[in-house]
């Protein structure tokens, strides 16, 4: 029988290629490239176990960060995105993240989110200055730091935003069907300060 699994296409194929766009001077102000590609899901506390939840996940190794932050531990980006829910980002297939907290599924449910949502990486001088110009929340070094999350709206479009260091590096998250409209919005916010896009080869 013939092959019929499909490839595991880039949700930004298409949508941009590799270079140098916008302001032509200078350093760019924005570097902008796809974030590893790995596996994603969303975990919900059941109702009441969110303490054994906490208690299971430090047994692994596995910090559950409070509101509006995210951790890293053992491979694992976790991201508080609601009460009592969290967004885990791992390497490797949903099959292994899934595996790999296989002892928290008496207090979760994990969700598969590998191929629902897109993510990009973002960083330089001018990053902030670009992504101001749509996002709905405050972003000034003295209000948004290294280990903080929000989900939040962006030109209409829902997304959880995180940043990583000062450089100031960001990842952003944005559903799949809309990274088209969000890679408009971004390119467009860019453009004045001038960007350098990276893209994966596959």
């Amino acid at each position: 029988m013939a092959d019929l699994a499909l490839p595991d296409m880039s949700p930004w194929a298409g949508l941009w290629r590799r270079g140098r766009f916008g302001h032509a001077l200078g350093e760019p102000g924005l570097d902008i490239a796809e974030s590893e590609r790995g596996s994603m899901a969303l975990m919900s506390a059941r109702r009441g176990r969110t303490p054994d939840l906490a208690r299971a996940a430090q047994d692994l190794g596995l910090t559950l960060p409070g509101p509006r932050a995210w951790t890293q531990d053992r491979g694992f980006v976790v991201l508080s995105t609601a009460p009592d829910q969290w967004l885990v980002r791992g390497p490797g297939s949903f099959s292994e993240l899934a595996a790999g907290l296989e002892p928290l599924a008496p207090f979760a449910a994990v969700i598969d989110q590998s191929h629902a949502r897109a993510v990009l990486t973002l960083s330089g001088p001018r990053l902030r200055d670009a992504l101001a110009k749509g996002f709905e929340i405050d972003l000034h070094p003295r209000t948004f730091r290294p280990g903080d999350v929000a989900v939040t709206v962006v030109a209409g479009v829902s997304a959880i935003l995180w940043q990583i260091d000062e450089r100031p590096t960001f990842e952003v998250a944005v559903p799949r069907s809309m990274a088209g409209s969000f890679w408009h919005w971004l390119s467009e916010s860019a453009a004045e300060y001038g960007y350098r896009v990276s893209t994966h080869d596959a």
